[in-house]
This record gives C-alpha cells, sequence and structure tokens, in this order.
C-alpha cells in the first residue's frame, strides 16, 4: 500500500512539473486611460501695486482698512496740506497781479502811451512853428542868434519827447516789449500756481483702479517719506493661479488644458480651473517653469491672495484603448519600446510591445498585444518557462485614478510633482 502511494505522488509530482508553476496573469482589456499632474499653486491677483507718498508730511487721516475694497479715485490716506494750500494761495494772488498787470498795458497803458504821443507830436509842431518865425525875425535883425539858439533847443526836445512816447507806444503793442515781458510774467506766476496746485494734490493719496486693500502699513500722525509703501492693493481683475512645474513635465502641458483645483481648508469645494499661460524661460535655479491658470467660473469666495492650493492636471487622455499596468514589463523601456510575457501553448513567450500613454501605474499598448491576451506578472518567470496562469483582477480604471493621487514631497511644494508620468 506504501509503495503505491508513493507511486501516486511521484506522478503527480511529474505531471505537476510538465505543467510548471502557477503565476499571476491578467487579461489585455481595453478601457479609458486618463494621465494627471498634481502639483501646489497659489493664488495670485491680476495686479499688485503698493502706495505711497511722493512728499514728506504728517499723516492726518487713514481712510482705509485691510480688506477694504475700494473704487477708484477714493482717498486712501489724507497729508497734513495747511502749508502747501497757504502757498497755492500765494501763487494764485501772484498770478492775478500779472494778469492785471498784462491787462492794464493792453488797456489804460495802450491809451495813455498814444495820449503821450499825440501830446508829444503837437509840442513837435509848436517848437517848429516857433523855430521858423524866431528864423525869420533873426534875418531882419529883431531877434538875436541867443533866441535862436533857444528856439532850436526847444525843437530837439519835443523831438526826444516825440521820440519816447512813440516807443512807449511801440512797447505796448501786442509784439512790444512791455507786452512780452508782462505776459512772460503771467506764464510763469500761471506755472507756479500748477505746481503748487500739484504739491496740494499730493498730500492725498487715492486709489489707482478698483482694488482691495491687502496690507495698511500707515497710521494717523505718522511722518511719511518717498519711497515708503503705505499700502498694498490688489488691482480688480480676475483671479489666477501660479504654479512653479518641474521642467521634467514641460512636455505635458499645454495651454487650454483643464485641471480640477481645491483648497486643503475646504476640501469639499472643488472648482474648475484651466491652463492659461506657460513660461518661455525657465527658472535655472530651481529648475522649474511658471505656470498659469484661469479660473473657468467666477472665483470662490473663501479664495485669498497667496492661498496655497492643490492643482491636478489632466494632460492626456484615451476614451478607450489596450491597457496593461506598469508591473507588467519586463526588463527597461526604451523609447516607446518594452517586452512582456505572453502565455502561448502553456509556455511564457517574450512578445515586443509598442507603448503609448503612461502613467503611474499603467500604460497604453498600441501594437503587440490583442484585446483577450493573457499577459504574466511573476517576475521569477522568464522566456520559455512552462507555466500555469492564475488570473488576477486588475483595473485599469483604478490604475489611472491612483496615478492622480499622491502628497507634494520636497523643499519646493510648489516644484514637486507626485503623479510623474513616464516618458
Amino acid at each position: 500500500m506504501l509503495g503505491a502511494i508513493v507511486l501516486v505522488v511521484a506522478a503527480f509530482t511529474g505531471v505537476m512539473a510538465l505543467r510548471g508553476p502557477q503565476v499571476d496573469a491578467l487579461l489585455v482589456q481595453s478601457a479609458p486611460l486618463v494621465r494627471t499632474l498634481q502639483f501646489s499653486a497659489r493664488v495670485a491677483t491680476f495686479s499688485r501695486v503698493d502706495v505711497g507718498s511722493t512728499i514728506t508730511g504728517r499723516v492726518a487721516e487713514v481712510r482705509v482698512a485691510e480688506g477694504a475694497q475700494v473704487r477708484q479715485g477714493d482717498v486712501l490716506v489724507q497729508l497734513e496740506s495747511d502749508e502747501l494750500a497757504a502757498a497755492l494761495a500765494q501763487a494764485v494772488a501772484a498770478e492775478r497781479q500779472a494778469q492785471s498787470r498784462l491787462v492794464g498795458l493792453r488797456s489804460s497803458g495802450r491809451s495813455a502811451a498814444q495820449a503821450a504821443r499825440a501830446q508829444a507830436n503837437a509840442t513837435l509842431q509848436a517848437a517848429s512853428a516857433s523855430l521858423a518865425r524866431v528864423q525869420q525875425l533873426v534875418a531882419q535883425g529883431f531877434y538875436s542868434a541867443a533866441q535862436l539858439d533857444e528856439a532850436q533847443r526847444a525843437v530837439d526836445v519835443a523831438q526826444a519827447q516825440q521820440l519816447s512816447a512813440q516807443a512807449q507806444v511801440q512797447a505796448n503793442a501786442d509784439a512790444g516789449t512791455d507786452v512780452v515781458q508782462a505776459q512772460a510774467q503771467l506764464a510763469l506766476a500761471q506755472a507756479a500756481t500748477v505746481a503748487a496746485q500739484a504739491r496740494l494734490a499730493q498730500t492725498t493719496l487715492v486709489a489707482p483702479a478698483d482694488a482691495r486693500v491687502l496690507v495698511r502699513d500707515v497710521e494717523p500722525g505718522q511722518i511719511v517719506q518717498p519711497g515708503k509703501a503705505l499700502l498694498s492693493l490688489a488691482l480688480a481683475g480676475p483671479t489666477q493661479l501660479v504654479a512653479q512645474v518641474d521642467e521634467r513635465f514641460l512636455d505635458q502641458l499645454l495651454p487650454g488644458q483643464k485641471a480640477s483645483v481645491v483648497a486643503d481648508a475646504f476640501a469639499g469645494q472643488r472648482f474648475a480651473a484651466r491652463v492659461l499661460t506657460i513660461a518661455p524661460s525657465v527658472d535655472a535655479q530651481r529648475g522649474a517653469i511658471e505656470v498659469k491658470f484661469a479660473l473657468e467660473q467666477q472665483a470662490p469666495a473663501f479664495l485669498r491672495e497667496d492661498m496655497t492650493l492643490s492643482v491636478e492636471v489632466e494632460t492626456a487622455r484615451r476614451e478607450r484603448t489596450l491597457v496593461l499596468p506598469q508591473a507588467a514589463l519586463r526588463g527597461p523601456v526604451e523609447g516607446d519600446q518594452a517586452t512582456v510575457l505572453v502565455l502561448q501553448e502553456g509556455r511564457a513567450q517574450a512578445r515586443p510591445v509598442r507603448l503609448g500613454l503612461r502613467t503611474l501605474d499603467a500604460v497604453e499598448v498600441l501594437d503587440g498585444l490583442a484585446e483577450g491576451d493573457t499577459v504574466l506578472r511573476g517576475g521569477a518567470v522568464q522566456a520559455g518557462d512552462r507555466v500555469r496562469a492564475r488570473t488576477v483582477e486588475w483595473s485599469a480604471g483604478s490604475a489611472a485614478a491612483g496615478a492622480a493621487q499622491g502628497q507634494a514631497q520636497g523643499a519646493d511644494a510648489g516644484a514637486a510633482l507626485t503623479n510623474a508620468m513616464g516618458r
């Protein structure tokens, strides 16, 4: 009896040896395949500006608080302005004085000059007539030569007065020297008024555009100087997300790609975004490239400037394709070429395959396999070995989803990508 049992066991062992060991296997099947990238991003406003004073002065009033919404032209900070207001009043008075002088030259001054010229003409005419009479009387011997000299001097004086009056008339003309000088003085006074107005206006700091106050670093009574930021404003505009992405994944990103975004503090409130721009240059120190995202709808109310978010970008999708797990590949992958072991007539056979889209856990098979083929996954099996397949369940959908999970690692969370896909 014992000998019979030994023979049966030996026969069973021989049969099992001929059939080979049992290894895990899976059936090639078609399934959707999605590749995603995950990384950290931060909320960035459309534009941010710092508001400061252009003059040295004492703060009289601060009219906004942090977080306040302001409209373009709203007063943010008011500096003391009494001295500059007095300087403006003085400049305005000087301008009015110059204006009055110019008006006077063009009206009463011009009339007075013309009247003086007429008087000088009349005086010269009378002196000339007197000289002619004296000359006749001297010739007849009634007047002496001294009287002739006196008459001649009167004519000379009258001629000088006429020339002076004529010059005054010309000076009071529109192109005359007095009018031109008065116009220059008026222009100088007007420029002084404009400068005083500008200095006075600098005591009022206003919002350059619709914005929200991020930082308030000024209080009433404080002495401010040019060059120091008093307020930081986030200008109204589209909210953007900015991420620093490892340059190795640049070939997977394109403008317009869809993204899913979530904030750690509001994990249940995901919202959609899309890749807006990809920077043309790489940060040489970090080996990262800046990627900006635009929101697909109105920004959620909980978003804050510089808030850190988790972004998942869909970089590729196959609605239906042959899919294998990465663990089924044998040996190194060279480009898009790889090798798998398939079960054929009870033996493991090596078969080259051409790969397409790859995720963290799954690969797309373009050539070399057909749906329904049995691929071996046992690590100890070699090509040519006789094996017995033990079919295991495997879902391409769960592998694709698993490729989208993970936590950012490293010092720069914004540049650490967890679901980095193979090339």
